[in-house]
């Protein structure tokens, strides 16, 4: 019987690529959105879900258990921010900005891990975080605080609930998706972005799929509580270039 992997924020994105990538390894596949997809998923069955209502995660995951009968990946991929000074915006993009990025993954976490301890394989869970967690996050202040709050969720969770659920993040850097060219103001804005990362390039989605495949796998059989880093790199320290007397 196929494994069962469900994907948050599994419609579009980088979302998208973890459900395909988690289709060519041969997993039943759940995509949940707030939204319906446009287009094929590419057999991913599709569950709607406003992943900030606790009620909402509940009752998706007992569809979930009810139609395929297992879980045995979660991967909280749902969440990001729109740029905002924090001295500017008010309580409530902090409050939803919050509920997205932190709260959300913990109660689907909650609500994956009631069904994974059930099982005799247990289940894996992975959190996609982000580097803005582990550096400031200028204009996405609440976001990186979210974020650096789910690396954290992250550790406590895997040794709260071991052995039978491993638990991981990823603290995702610089992602190339279809709006980054607009994010970055075009083509020469998003070269010279990418020209930042030491890899020379910006990750692409299936960069982040196949760390989320190769973490749910037997191969990772012994790695629960980790953040792994996949920034290509990292970012050179600004004073290198003022050295330089770069701009």
């Amino acid at each position: 019987m196929n494994k069962v992997a469900l994907v948050t924020g599994g419609t579009r994105g980088i979302g998208r690529s973890i459900t395909d990538g988690f289709l060519q390894a041969g997993y039943h596949v759940v995509a949940v959105a707030r939204r319906e997809p446009v287009g094929d998923l590419g057999g991913a069955q599709f569950f709607t879900a406003d992943l900030r209502e606790p009620e909402a995660v509940e009752g998706m995951m007992e569809q979930v258990l009810a139609s395929l009968g297992r879980l045995d990946v979660l991967v909280n991929n749902a969440g990001g921010s729109p740029f905002a000074l924090a001295a500017e915006a008010s309580p409530n993009f902090h409050d939803k900005v919050i509920r997205l990025n932190l709260l959300a993954p913990l109660h689907c976490a909650q609500a994956a891990n009631r069904i994974m301890q059930a099982q005799d394989e247990g289940g894996v869970i992975i959190n996609i975080a982000s580097v803005s967690g582990l550096r400031p996050s200028p204009g996405t202040a609440a976001y990186g605080a979210a974020k650096a709050g789910l690396i954290s969720l992250s550790r406590s969770l895997a040794v709260e609930w071991a052995p039978k659920v491993r638990m991981n993040a990823i603290a995702a850097g610089l992602v190339r998706t279809k709006d980054s060219e607009a994010h970055y103001g075009g083509s020469e804005g998003l070269a010279r972005v990418a020209a930042t990362v030491p890899l020379g390039r910006m990750a692409e989605p299936h960069d982040v799929a196949s760390l989320c495949v190769f973490l749910a796998s037997e191969k990772a059989a012994y790695l629960s509580g980790s953040c792994l880093e996949l920034h290509g790199g990292g970012e050179a320290p600004a004073f290198l270039a003022a050295a330089r007397g770069e701009d």
